[in-house]
């Protein structure tokens, strides 16, 4: 991939890029509704270009088998975090990606420290992994709801002022460990306004299909908008490292959502920049044999090598063994005609 096209990408995420260290007030920073002077009428385009850029380098990723991908999603009820993960991942092996929800902990969940589930979901090497909704739901969800705590079984002296600041570095220290060990991290929050979540909760209401969608319980999480708008920007704060970034995303408009999701993938793939593993010459050797062997099968009137028929190297078309063999083809025909 040029240079240009990386450049390109890393400009267009720049802003929606959380500066380490800044302290975020999400009213104040990031406006939901933004769509960086893009047209949706260009959107689909550049939709299908992050899908197939994504495609090539997730097919290098799991060849070169070094590298995982831990992607984070994390938005408020309606953000947009199913459709994001439907329309980005459209064209994708699905054997190479994994989506992971996380529901109410189960009994042995609980019986462990609050990171262990996910640890469990991690990628392994040449995988993508998707959380819809992560492990900042422990600093998020658990922060608005306190009396959550009561069910983590928290021994006597873990629970004191500082159990958020504490989670927030141990967060930070667990995803240094896993980017350090060729793990990346990918932290994406979809910010959506209060009216367009007011909007979408009323189109499940009234679309029939979109009935099994409505929840009473997320209209009751709206009455806490605030709380969640100061967990979310102290959260963003904190665990926003160099190693593992968040990215605030405008979640309004799902076209517009969908792109940055797909950009900020993409330029985490190029950084990575995964190849194809070179074959020893011991490896090539054997490549070579098979292949004559196969050639030898060929019936009678059709090529050695079908693809190498269709697609012969630049400046060697029809040369050496696929060469005669097309000349065996039309050769006769033409020397009646000039001979």
């Amino acid at each position: 991939m040029s240079d240009e096209r990386a450049e390109r990408i890393a400009d267009f995420i720049r802003p929606l890029r959380v500066e380490p260290g800044s302290h975020v007030r999400l009213h104040r920073d990031f406006d939901p509704r933004d769509k960086h002077g893009l047209k949706k009428r260009d959107g689909a385009e550049l939709l299908r270009t992050g899908v197939s850029l994504l495609a090539e380098y997730q097919d290098r990723l799991a060849a070169q088998d070094a590298y995982g991908v831990l992607m984070c999603l994390q938005a408020l009820d309606a953000g947009g975090k199913d459709g994001t993960i439907r329309h980005v991942m459209s064209g994708v092996n699905p054997q190479g990606v994994r989506v992971s929800s996380f529901k109410v902990p189960s009994a042995e969940e609980l019986d462990h420290d609050y990171l262990w589930r996910y640890a469990r979901r991690l990628p392994s090497r040449g995988e993508i992994a998707i959380f819809n909704r992560s492990h900042y739901e422990e600093v998020l969800v658990v922060r608005v709801h306190p009396e959550i705590l009561d069910r983590q079984k928290l021994p006597d002296g873990a629970r004191g002022k500082n159990l958020w600041k504490r989670r927030y570095r141990e967060i930070n220290h667990w995803e240094r460990h896993l980017t350090d060990n060729g793990f990346k991290v990918v932290k994406i929050f979809l910010n959506l306004s209060k009216e367009e979540q007011r909007t979408r909760f009323l189109k499940r209401i009234d679309l029939p299909e979109k009935n099994w969608k409505f929840s009473a319980a997320d209209v009751r999480e709206r009455r806490r908008w605030d709380d969640y708008q100061h967990a979310f920007s102290e959260m963003l704060s904190a665990t926003s490292t160099p190693w593992a970034p968040w990215y605030v995303v405008p979640a309004d408009r799902k076209w517009f959502a969908r792109i940055c999701a797909a950009a900020i993938l993409v330029h985490t793939l190029m950084d990575i920049d995964p190849r194809y593993p070179d074959v020893g010459e011991e490896a090539r050797g054997q490549l070579l044999a098979t292949r004559r062997e196969l050639e030898r099968e060929a019936p009678a009137g059709a090529p050695a090598d079908p693809y190498a028929e269709r697609h012969p190297p630049a400046g060697r078309k029809h040369g050496g063994r696929h060469g005669r063999t097309h000349r065996r083809k039309h050769g006769r025909k033409h020397g009646r005609k000039h001979g």
